[in-house]
């Protein structure tokens, strides 16, 4: 790759561009309706964190939301938004647009681009939706799913989001353990689940996984078995399914349960460095406020527009993905590897797809750059505007290569947010430059800034990444929390009162943003994070390995690099054989994403003075940092543990 500094100038939006914007009409629309004039997008931000209820307010009627009666305050608190009012986030998805017109657009590794049309969306939803009233479906009964990113799944969601049931969902590349440590939690009613799915060119049969999974889950009462790879329509279902073809065969109308603003949606998963995974719950008005303003206004998405993000069904960038729908946008999805036959597949995709934006991952595009590859001549990409990298932080290079090898005039948005909120602080904005290495703005109604140690906030230098307003996509709770006690530990302990999500961030005096990384020890593996506990219970049950820690070191050459040390039992010695168990123990129990791309021996792992690994300091050691800066060694219970890191840092990687 080329060398690009950070803060180059790669692109500024036309006159053209920015006058026929979303964001443009948004600001007439203020100017004409609230006598609000704003002469640029710093202004209108500046505005949408400061006068937090009227901006939302204005989100509401812009956006034209139908509820049962009019919300009596827009913000009580930190977390009680639009009181009093009922709605539902899939009557928004499914209402507008001509029946004959896109809904969805879907394909898979063998090809074959599809197109479901409104009406057929529609039609589909209405007989799942009345399927599964008929089996005791109903307001607040948590809906489990085991399936990849396929119509299926979708019109499955808006089924449960029409009849207020709750939506969860883990992607088939997940182990029996990590989805029954999820799904457990909730007490499912009903799961659907997939016979398996293909990546890399290969078949991978998830019956036995299925069938694990459903009997550790005591509250299930119905599974729903989707045939995904039987290409020839046979029925080689489990015993106790039923197939999805007979959700299809019944009649139904399109109906809407009117819920509370914050009535549970969906419940998404983001795990800590200890305990099982948290189980986040979002509610139908705060994601559909959120994605209507990210959508629209963020991603300038308009009806018609083709969006295409490579994601699985278990990330969030999935449902912001199906939220496309809100906005007339048409979702398009891809079931598959994004580097087969080779690594042009999704890019093919999305010049086939003519989408307008294309969302892929900081990894995907590096791996792109370093394998030399020139998406330009190969592809016209006629109606790419726009495409977004997120997952991880994009180096300049990674910027420069797009530029240079994909398309010269396309607006290129680094995008970052995260699960806990399913959405984004900071990202797109078609209306403000865009510089190698940094992140255009921080999103309209987050007030996102840095904070040192003692909460002061920094401009110009590497702080804590934090938001100092509410948004409505915050979580409601995490689910199975009395008292809030875990929610408010994750995010307002390390600030009383002030969101802290983890990463290291700066904030420019322009206005843009660089992000550096985590700075916990969530393990944030292409965008799909995973608590380092889940990977030491795969791997510390293989019989050689006493002791373990892993660390991703995302940032040092643009890439997410994950090593993992490991103690081995007496006896032991970690050779090839031993390295591929490891590796096949985490891909079968968890997901093949967390499979480290290396492993080392160690003599020890670091701890603390109480016991617990030292992660984070091991992260910043292997980043170059000294051992007794990285962590006070009177509180390591033996510092020459951590010390022996500083000589593994020179087998780190740096681009």
């Amino acid at each position: 790759m080329n060398a690009v500094p950070e803060g180059t100038l790669l692109w500024e939006p036309s006159a053209d561009l920015a006058a026929a914007s979303n964001l443009a009409a948004y600001m007439g629309w203020l100017r004409e309706r609230r006598g609000l004039v704003f002469e640029d997008y710093d202004a209108l931000w500046r505005w949408s964190v400061t006068d937090v209820s009227a901006f939302w307010a204005s989100i509401w009627e812009y956006f034209q939301v139908e509820a049962d009666g009019p919300y009596r305050e827009v913000l009580t608190g930190r977390r009680g938004w639009f009181d009093g009012t009922r709605l539902n986030y899939a009557r928004h998805a499914l209402r507008g647009g001509e029946d004959d017109r896109p809904a969805v657009v879907h394909c898979t590794e063998r090809g074959g681009l599809s197109a479901i049309t409104r009406g057929e969306l529609r039609d589909r939803t209405a007989r799942v939706a009345a399927a599964l009233r008929a089996m005791g479906v109903g307001r607040g009964d948590r809906v489990a799913a085991y399936m990849p990113n396929i119509p299926e799944t979708a019109i499955a969601f808006l089924a449960c989001a029409s009849l207020g049931a709750t939506w969860s969902c883990c992607s088939p590349d997940f182990g029996a353990a990590g989805t029954i440590d999820r799904f457990r939690q909730i007490e499912p009613t009903l799961l659907f689940a997939v016979d398996g799915y293909r990546y890399g060119g290969r078949r991978f049969d998830r019956r036995d996984v299925v069938e694990q999974i459903r009997a550790q889950l005591p509250t299930l009462q119905h599974t729903v078995f989707v045939s995904h790879l039987d290409e020839d329509g046979g029925d080689d279902r489990p015993a106790g399914t039923r197939p999805w073809a007979e959700l299809l065969t019944g009649e139904g109308d399109l109906e809407f349960a009117d819920v509370p603003f914050d009535h549970p949606l969906w419940i998404l998963y983001s795990s800590g460095t200890t305990g099982p995974p948290k189980a986040i719950v979002h509610g139908h008005g705060g994601i559909l406020l959120e994605h209507l303003k990210t959508l629209h206004l963020q991603f300038d998405l308009t009806p018609g527009d083709r969006f295409l993000w490579f994601t699985t069904s278990g990330w969030m960038m999935w449902n912001l993905l199906i939220g496309a729908a809100l906005v007339g946008a048409v979702p398009v999805l891809y079931e598959g590897s994004p580097a087969w036959p080779d690594l042009d597949a999704l890019w093919a995709l999305a010049d086939e797809s003519e989408a307008a934006f294309f969302g892929t991952s900081a990894g995907y595009i590096i791996a792109c750059a370093k394998a030399g590859l020139e998406p330009r001549r190969r592809h016209a990409f006629r109606a790419l505007k726009g495409i977004g990298s997120t997952g991880a932080p994009l180096p300049p290079e990674g910027f420069g290569w797009v530029y240079e090898s994909v398309k010269r005039d396309v607006w290129l948005a680094s995008y970052s947010g995260g699960t806990d909120v399913c959405s984004g602080f900071a990202g797109a904005c078609v209306l403000r430059p865009v510089h190698a290495g940094e992140i255009q703005a921080a999103c309209l109604g987050v007030r996102v800034e840095a904070y040192d140690e003692a909460g002061r906030s920094l401009v110009g230098e590497v702080g804590e990444l934090v938001v100092t307003t509410p948004m409505p996509s915050m979580p409601i709770r995490f689910w199975n929390d009395p008292g809030d006690t875990r929610y408010e530990e994750a995010y307002f302990s390390t600030y009383p009162g002030v969101w802290h999500h983890g990463d290291w961030v700066i904030v420019k005096p322009h206005g843009s943003l660089v992000i550096y990384g985590r700075s916990d020890a969530t393990i944030n593996r292409h965008g799909v994070r995973m608590g380092t506990s889940e990977i030491y219970a795969a791997v510390e049950a293989v019989p050689s390995v006493a002791d373990s820690l892993v660390v991703d070191l995302e940032g040092l050459g643009g890439a997410s690099y994950m090593p993992l040390f490991v103690v081995l039992a007496p006896g032991a010695e970690l050779d090839d054989e031993l390295v591929a168990q490891i590796k096949a123990v985490i891909r079968t129990a968890l997901s093949p994403r967390h499979v480290p791309d290396d492993v080392f021996a160690v003599a020890e792992v670091p701890r603390t003075l109480s016991g617990k690994k030292l992660e984070v300091p091991v992260k910043r050691v292997l980043a170059g940092t000294p051992a007794e800066v990285a962590a006070n060694p009177a509180s390591i219970r033996h510092p020459g543990a951590l010390e022996a890191f500083e000589e593994l840092a020179a087998l780190m990687p740096r681009g």
